[in-house]
């Protein structure tokens, strides 16, 4: 039986989303070299046209386009040739009616000149050029604000930059930009039984896996993170941890110590840091049921499950978009999915949405997807995945043979 007092997924996420909708961080402004991955604060406007002066596409000759109507291999056009152009300079002369001039690929256009012939189509004759092809006013030719025009914008607030984005700035000239501090967000691990990864692991002792995954998540998600270490379940040292870590970061995430135990303090710590305090604590998901989303004097805060599995899941599902939030980062993102046929039955429970890691397999022309059915605790399901198949919440199931949509894991 599913626990009403759980939250449905889709209501979990709506709330936190709607508490933290007004929380982004401050803005900072940064060379152009350091904003890869970055999130745009300010809109960026074309201070200038791009390229900023009419260029040829190709190697040939440039002509008045009325001078080569009529032009074929049997009745040329002849055209005196005026000169050629340098590249990264600016014609010294002016084609008059009749004239034309050599141009290499990407050279500045004359004065006169509205087309290029391209040199296949054109052949020296002393100082004279036939041309074999007519070309139409502004053919081969790039416009001086054919990229980009000056006052238009080229990027708007929250965009993600990549490197193509800080390509473009740099050719307007564009060389510092306004964005998003990343926030600074907190792992504290919680359980007697954690050890770190150098050491070897007592019987009933497992090693921490969960911060080195949390880190790499983070980074991906455009924050910066900070190890508080693991915490014995010992109240007050996890509550001294917590209330530092709290003060230090923007956004604190614990991870262990959500679910019901007489050790489990973690949720009674987390609604004491600040009003509203816990928003929910338990959603009606698989992996990661004993969730607790909060917001503290306008701070985030989670309350993440122990086992591995859960904590990826419910980063991807409720951390990220919050982070993404707080930075402004433009919605809808694009989520890269693709469809396949499922390999073999998901049994589900009608309420719930679960959330299951997938192998894909081409077999011919079919794309497979195979269920990597483990419990959450086990870290290879993820590792060995391909991609996440979700299991809506008024299913009780997918069928082997359905067509899917799976969501590719990065």
């Amino acid at each position: 039986m599913l626990d009403k007092k759980y939250l449905p997924f889709s209501e979990a996420i709506e709330l936190l989303l709607d508490e933290v909708s007004e929380i982004r961080m401050s803005v900072e402004e940064i060379p152009i070299e350091e904003a890869y991955e970055r999130v745009l604060a300010k809109d960026v406007v074309a201070p200038e046209n791009l390229p900023g002066f009419k260029r040829s596409t190709v190697d040939g000759f440039a002509v008045r386009a009325r001078d080569t109507f009529g032009a074929k291999e049997s009745f040329p056009a002849y055209l005196k040739l005026k000169g050629e152009v340098e590249m990264g300079k600016q014609p010294d002369f002016k084609l008059l009616p009749g004239e034309t001039a050599y141009i290499p690929t990407g050279g500045m256009l004359p004065e006169g000149a509205d087309a290029v012939v391209m040199v296949e189509h054109a052949s020296i004759a002393g100082d004279l050029v036939e041309i074999f092809h007519p070309v139409s006013p502004f053919e081969n030719v790039i416009l001086e604000d054919e990229d980009v025009a000056k006052g238009e914008i080229v990027l708007k607030v929250g965009t993600v930059l990549k490197p193509q984005h800080i390509g473009a700035l740099a050719g307007l000239g564009v060389c510092s930009v306004e964005v998003f501090k990343k926030p600074v967000v907190g792992i504290i691990l919680t359980g007697d039984e954690i050890v770190p990864p150098d050491k070897k692991p007592s019987p009933g002792e497992v090693r921490d896996i969960n911060s080195f995954t949390l880190a790499g998540l983070i980074l991906k998600a455009g924050g910066i993170p900070k190890k508080y270490g693991i915490v014995r379940d010992e109240r007050k040292t996890l509550e001294e941890v917590l209330n530092r870590a709290f003060n230090e970061c923007d956004v604190l995430l614990v991870s262990g110590g959500t679910s019901a135990g007489t050790k489990d303090m973690t949720a009674e710590l987390i609604n004491e840091l600040g009003s509203p305090g816990i928003l929910f604590h338990g959603v009606r998901i698989r992996p990661g049921k004993p969730l607790i989303g909060a917001l503290c004097k306008n701070k985030p805060v989670f309350g993440l499950p122990g086992h591995p599995v859960a904590v990826f899941i419910t980063f991807e599902l409720f951390v990220k978009p919050v982070i993404f939030s707080m930075t402004g980062v433009r919605e809808p993102q694009h989520k890269k999915t693709v469809k396949a046929v499922l390999k073999r039955r998901i049994s589900s429970q009608p309420g719930r949405t679960d959330f299951v890691r997938v192998r894909l397999e081409r077999e011919g022309e079919k794309l497979f997807a195979i269920p990597l059915i483990a419990k959450s605790g086990l870290i290879m399901s993820l590792a060995l995945a391909d991609a996440i198949l979700t299991v809506p919440e008024e299913l009780g199931g997918i069928e082997e043979g359905e067509e899917v949509e799976v969501q590719l894991l990065d």
